[in-house]
């Protein structure tokens, strides 16, 4: 059985660094994953698609792991990087944006994510499974964003 675990998040904070280094670092793809913690493997795919392969989670016994691909698309304009889910690759699909401000003093940043991840595991483990997998990729995420706070030097 396939237990599909939504994912929702949102964050907004500010940093120091200037928009031009925040949305230099962001819209590059590879640049800015370097950040997110437990990526075993991002291949570029071509086109402004990425496949993201993170690190296996779990026991010996029992584990997960994480792959889907994304398209990006950046706009300087706007301030924004987009990226929607690729159907048919992996086991996850996952779109999210970055609006990047610039405030003058600092840079203000709103980061979305969703999706949804398909674990074959079975039927009975759903209700640990699910609030697991939700705990541990918000806790990916958390340490993405402190990670890219200190990389833009400390929030404003």
């Amino acid at each position: 059985m396939t237990v599909t675990v939504a994912i929702d998040l949102g964050y907004e904070f500010a940093v120091k660094a200037p928009f031009k280094e925040v949305f230099d670092l962001l819209s590059d793809v590879p640049e800015s994953v370097s950040h997110f913690p437990k990526v075993d493997k991002l291949v570029d795919m071509g086109d402004g698609v990425y496949r993201w392969e993170m690190a296996k989670v779990g026991t010996a016994q029992v584990n997960i792991q994480t792959v889907y691909a994304s398209k990006y698309v950046s706009d300087r304009k706007k301030g924004s990087v987009v990226w929607t889910p690729v159907p048919g690759v992996g086991n996850a699909l996952v779109g999210g944006s970055w609006k990047i401000s610039d405030r003058k003093k600092s840079t203000a940043l709103e980061f979305k994510v969703s999706g949804t991840v398909n674990v074959a595991l079975p039927g009975l483990m759903k209700m640990v499974v699910v609030p697991v997998v939700q705990g541990e990729f918000e806790k990916l995420v958390e340490k993405y964003i402190d990670n890219l706070v200190k990389r833009f030097g400390g929030e404003a």
